[in-house]
């Protein structure tokens, strides 16, 4: 602690990112990202990008992303906002539409950036136990609140609530913001966005890490209402106004326009969870459904942070946490036909 940090600072519990090891050879299994490449389109995009416009400042607004996540959704231009990874947009939302001074309401067991961002920005939250299936009970956020944020599907269990559910809790609360993050959304899911014009208070985050296989470019994006948005803009345009590069505007927008290649890599993804799943329960492991690229598993007579440290032994890397209630489990992402095939092996000596 330095005496010239702001008092507020040597509170804060920072987010701990997975592992970005730098040793070679290592099945990589723990930050889900995609096993398959960008879309061969947005690496055109992104290349034609190199050039001496890069001594001019970027479109702060991402105008052609905008428009390119408008015509994939249906929804208007100015329902959209973009960031720089879904976490920074994440983080504008915390700040422009969740400081009300009551709690904020989110699952217990969820993406463990949430309660870092409530410290950052001084917001009071209650986590809402999830129950024994590690679903949401839609009837626990029918109280008073400050806004509502879950992660669909969950993170990092991977259950899907359905949209019809997601409607319920929409219904339930028409005076606070309900976020829904789609991290995950794309491997088995259907989006929120087509709730957004009927409900005014849902505003839906999603990334280019997972689905569109570019986690290295660091793209995020919202749908909301206009108003919503504009919160976001403005919180935006007094922190960084350009937060995407001309490469990050230029290939996530031609990413989105690929539509066979991302259709067809999320259908790749999606067999090879199955076949894990099967794997996985071959060798006596309870798996939680999952609609998301990985999957969070335990076994009945190993020990998961025991398991997570031979798996790592044999070069294989999963993502163990130490939260009490899911501290038995592991966190496998989904990787490419011959990793997971690694992933297999090794827990069948294990």
């Amino acid at each position: 602690m330095s005496k010239f940090w702001s008092p507020f600072v040597k509170d804060l519990v920072p987010y701990v990112p997975g592992e970005q090891p730098k040793l070679a050879k290592l099945v990589k299994l723990n930050t889900n990202e995609n096993p398959y490449g960008p879309s061969p389109q947005a690496l055109s995009a992104m290349q034609a990008e190199l050039n001496d416009n890069l001594r001019l400042y970027p479109d702060p607004n991402g105008e052609r992303l905008k428009q390119a996540v408008a015509d994939y959704y249906g929804v208007q231009a100015s329902q959209v906002f973009v960031g720089n990874g879904s976490d920074e947009v994440l983080a504008h939302a915390f700040h422009g539409l969740f400081q009300h001074g009551k709690p904020l309401l989110f699952p217990d067991v969820t993406y463990s950036f949430y309660p870092v961002y409530c410290g950052l920005y001084g917001i009071p939250f209650e986590a809402l136990a999830l129950d024994e299936q590690f679903q949401i009970r839609i009837e626990d956020y029918a109280r008073p609140n400050g806004g509502i944020v879950f992660p669909n599907p969950n993170a990092p269990t991977g259950c899907l609530l359905a949209l019809e559910a997601i409607e319920r809790l929409l219904q339930a609360n028409p005076d606070s913001v309900v976020l829904v993050d789609e991290a995950y959304i794309d491997f088995g899911g259907e989006t929120a966005i087509s709730l957004v014009d009927k409900y005014p208070n849902l505003l839906v985050t999603q990334t280019l890490s997972k689905s569109r296989s570019l986690a290295g470019l660091r793209v995020g994006l919202a749908v909301g209402h206009p108003e919503l948005i504009e919160a976001l803009e403005r919180i935006k345009n007094s922190f960084n106004s350009y937060p995407l590069d001309r490469m990050a505007i230029a290939g996530a927008a031609a990413a989105f326009e690929d539509r066979a290649y991302f259709e067809a890599t999320c259908a790749k993804v999606i067999a090879s969870r199955e076949q894990v799943v099967a794997g996985l329960q071959a060798l006596g492991f309870e798996v939680l459904p999952s609609a998301a690229n990985f999957v969070f598993a335990r076994h009945p007579h190993k020990d998961a942070a025991q398991l997570a440290a031979a798996l790592r032994e044999q070069g294989v890397i999963v993502r163990h946490f130490k939260q009490a209630r899911i501290a038995q489990f592991l966190r496998i992402s989904i990787g490419a036909p011959e990793q997971n095939q690694a992933l297999l092996a090794a827990l069948q000596t294990l």
